[in-house]
Parts: C-alpha cells; structure tokens; sequence
C-alpha cells in the first residue's frame, strides 16, 4: 500500500484555520467514515479504534484518523506443465498462486494493492493499483492501457470481497490508522490474467506469481487477508 505522504494529499495540522474537518462523515471527496463504526474524537483529535500505538499525530499518513485503501488479492492455480493443478503432498490441497510484489520502501512483499483517492469508487482503486503495480500500465500508451483495461473488465467486475476493515499497518499512529477493502480476483483456467506478462511499475521493484502458504512473510496485515483467499477457494494454506 502507498502511503500519502505528499503535502498536496495530506491533511492540514488539527487546529490549523480553516481545517475544519467532519469526523465519522464523508467530508467533501474525503471519506471520514470508518470501516470500524464511530470513533471517538478527544481534544478536537481523532483516536485510534484499536487502542494506543505509542505513536501520536499524523505519522506519515496522509489522512487524520482513518486512511483508507484496497487491495486486490489476484489468484490462479499452480499448474505442472500439463496443465493440471499441482497439488501440495502433505496437505492433500490445490496449490493457489497470488500476483505478488516487492515493495520499493521497505523491500517487503505484499499485495499490489494503494490509496483510494478522494472521491474515488474502491473497484476503480483496485483495478488502477493492479494494472499500475504489476502490469506497469503508467509506461503504456493511451492505446495499450485502452486495449488492456477492455480486454480485463469483465475479470475485474466479478471479485469477492474477502475483507473490510482495520490494517494492522506500521505507519499506524494514535490518531491516524489504515483501513482496506480485499477482493480477490480469481482466474479459474489461468488463460485471463495469465496471459499477459507481469512487469513491475509505480511503487513496486519486482513482480511475481507466488504460491499461497503460510509460510509467506508478508507486509503488515496481508499473509491474513491470503489466509482467508486460500480458506475460500478450499486451496493449500
């Protein structure tokens, strides 16, 4: 997830004239709102839903309170070169494949996933923060993107949703905190998402397709958010 860190996304200091921002509403663009119910407000400061961090203020988080993101968990099953699903020997179970990437920040792997931005519908954030972080989309041209968008609109207007709610995140403080939306995409005869080649753009420094374990160390709260893809699609985990 790309933290928003530009002045031009961040929220004002709390007290500053003419910040004057709803809290628990839709302020403007800016969703306000947590996934988490209301939160309480202390000396004009939004407080953390999950208890302290031991870190005060904005942090290097955009947004006072919640800050809100999604993250599309993108699967196909682990194939031999048969083409039949590869099946783990101990456990029995089909083996998942997820498109995951490097970080650039912290060199950590994770989810392709980023920020919605202000106004923004969450379907239009997961599918932009894919093609953006694992398809390089932002090095096409206006016609490739075009070609590119139409041919995966259908895949990317049928997900599941897998999570709405609190990240356990460390850019985390007392007064500001993330909160994603996962859906996974998933592509049941690998022949949709599979055939195009991954590259890795924007915040991302490399991609891949990696199989779904628990043996995974992920950034922040993703191995849990693959837990639960792997638990529905009664995969390996």
């Amino acid at each position: 997830m790309k933290g928003l860190t530009s002045m031009s996304w961040a929220d004002p200091n709390i007290g500053d004239p003419g910040f004057k921002p709803k809290w628990n509403l839709l302020d403007g663009k800016v969703n306000r709102k947590s996934h988490q119910g209301e939160y309480h407000i202390v000396n004009g400061y939004p407080i953390n839903p999950q208890g302290r961090t031991g870190l005060q203020g904005r942090g290097c988080l955009g947004r006072w309170g919640p800050n809100h993101a999604a993250d599309p968990v993108v699967t196909r099953w682990k194939r031999n070169d048969k083409g039949n699903i590869i099946k783990n020997p101990s456990s029995g179970l089909p083996v998942l494949q997820f498109v995951s990437i490097q970080r650039k920040d912290s060199g950590e792997w994770a989810i392709p996933g980023g920020m919605v931005d202000p106004g923004e519908l969450v379907s239009v954030t997961l599918k932009r923060e894919f093609f953006e972080e694992a398809l390089n989309s932002l090095s096409m041209s206006d016609e490739e993107k075009a070609q590119q968008e139409s041919e995966l609109e259908h895949f990317f207007n049928n997900g599941k949703e897998i999570y709405r709610g609190y990240v356990d995140d460390p850019r985390n403080t007392d007064n500001a905190w993330m909160e994603t939306v996962v859906f996974n995409f998933h592509d049941e005869t690998g022949d949709i998402v599979g055939k195009f080649p991954l590259q890795a753009g924007d915040d991302a420094a490399k991609v891949h397709w990696t199989d779904i374990s628990q043996d995974l160390q992920l950034y922040a709260s993703h191995s849990d958010f693959l837990r639960a893809v792997g638990e529905f699609h009664k995969a390996h985990w």
